[in-house]
């Protein structure tokens, strides 16, 4: 076997090398994970009483409300991960690079994503073993539901990152969003026991179906979990478009910062 058949393809070199560099960015800084791990599990084991006795689903309530709630927090690690490149002034470096547009995405976006998986894995075997939620009957589904969840993230946060122009601004709309989208998506007080005027915008949130597809799949209700998913897939790839067209057509430059 010659070895050309045997040489590595340049744009997976180049993209090995970001997702290398970025993973390393993750591993030096990772207290804001820590903070997303430890604050929903001292929440699930406050609120795991209340909703039990509120709710025939309480327990499940308590994990899977609490995990789409930080899971949208961490939503700014996302932000952060690009923005970061246009704060330092390395962004239009990587852009005149030649690394694709789509290597550069995927080599911000994959170790991204990988930690939001580790988060949500990690509160729900927390919420399996110490909250008392039932062990969830589909891993298949779960682990599903999950990933389209992480890719909704993704795209909402880099999106996010090619709006905002300032690390204040990011960090205010990381948060304020967070707290709209996870409190208006039933994440601490369910759906049903909200008043009828807040029942009829909780559609337009995307924490809604976020949590309806992560609590149907811990039940292992497939239908359940396809229907929120499919509208989860369609919100990170539209924004996922508008962050890549912006970053295309120059409007994350780093004088714009």
């Amino acid at each position: 076997m010659s070895t050309d058949t045997l040489r590595v393809p340049e744009p997976l070199i180049r993209a090995g090398a970001l997702i290398k560099y970025n993973s390393l960015l993750r591993l030096r800084d990772p207290s804001q994970l820590i903070s997303y791990l430890v604050a929903p599990m001292v929440f699930m084991v406050m609120f795991q009483p209340l909703y039990t006795k509120a709710l025939s689903y309480g327990s499940i309530q308590a994990v899977t409300g609490q995990l789409m709630m930080f899971s949208v927090f961490a939503m700014s690690i996302v932000a952060n991960s690009i923005f970061v490149e246009r704060e330092w002034l390395t962004w239009d470096r990587l852009r005149a690079s030649r690394a694709a547009r789509a290597e550069l995405l995927i080599g911000k976006a994959l170790p991204v994503f990988f930690v939001l998986l580790i988060q949500q894995a990690v509160l729900i075997v927390f919420g399996w073993a110490v909250v008392g939620m039932p062990f969830p009957k589909s891993l298949w589904l779960l682990t599903l539901a999950m990933c389209v969840w992480g890719f909704a993230l993704l795209g909402m946060g880099a999106m996010l990152s090619t709006i905002v122009r300032s690390r204040g601004d990011l960090f205010v709309a990381c948060d304020v969003g967070a707290l709209l989208i996870s409190s208006i998506g039933g994440a601490i007080l369910p759906v049903d026991l909200m008043p009828p005027w807040a029942q009829a915008i909780t559609t337009f949130s995307p924490g809604t179906y976020g949590l309806s597809m992560l609590r149907s799949a811990v039940q292992g209700d497939v239908a359940g979990t396809l229907q929120p998913g499919v509208i989860c897939l369609v919100i990170g790839l539209i924004c996922g478009a508008v962050a890549t067209f912006r970053l295309a057509h120059g409007w994350g430059r780093s004088h714009l910062v």
